[in-house]
């Protein structure tokens, strides 16, 4: 991996394209679960390789190109959320709710009561998420839905490793001591 890392940032626009080919995925789903819309996702997540691509030349450890790329996605996410809340603080997109924009492909569920319960099981998982601080429900969606590791998360929010361990901790015990956490596999399908 660190042979491709150098590789390209020394120019090699066919390492890069390897690189962006085993990471693309799992990028696309980080950002997937924070904006919950396909089209949004994918062009985040294509501004996100473009960046990385621009700026790779300054990586200067190459064995932490993962948490790089995704303290760029990270970066990037953000900086679209306080996009979107300003455009409708100033109103040029009315009306929207994240379940207003689903791709064609998700609904398109056969099953009603599948569609339901995954749309429930989001709506459960929301509202926990919403009882714990900021850097908690980060520090959380990092480690679950995003499986990095304690010392990529650390790296990527530039915290130490004990000070992640705290936030995961206390956003677990959140998790497990809230009500609807029970129902959650209920949920399940």
């Amino acid at each position: 991996m660190r042979e491709l890392v150098l590789s390209a940032a020394s120019g090699s626009t066919l390492a890069f394209h390897r690189l962006a080919d085993l990471y693309q995925d799992a990028v696309f789903r980080m950002v997937y679960h924070r904006v919950r819309s396909r089209m949004d996702a994918e062009d985040l997540t294509q501004d996100i390789f473009l960046k990385a691509y621009r700026n790779l030349p300054r990586l200067k450890t190459p064995d932490r190109f993962r948490s790089w790329l995704f303290s760029i996605a990270l970066n990037r996410v953000r900086d679209f959320a306080r996009q979107q809340k300003l455009r409708r603080l100033i109103g040029l997109r009315e009306g929207e709710s994240p379940e207003s924009d689903t791709d064609t492909a998700d609904s398109a569920v056969p099953d009603g009561f599948l569609e339901w319960g995954r749309r429930q099981f989001w709506k459960t998982v929301a509202d926990i998420l919403k009882k714990m601080s900021a850097t908690e429900r980060e520090v959380f969606i990092l480690r679950f839905l995003d499986q990095l590791g304690i010392a990529e998360i650390a790296s990527i929010l530039k915290k130490g490793e004990s000070t992640v361990k705290t936030h995961l901790y206390r956003a677990i015990a959140k998790f497990k001591a809230h009500p609807a956490s029970a129902r959650l596999e209920e949920l399940l399908p």
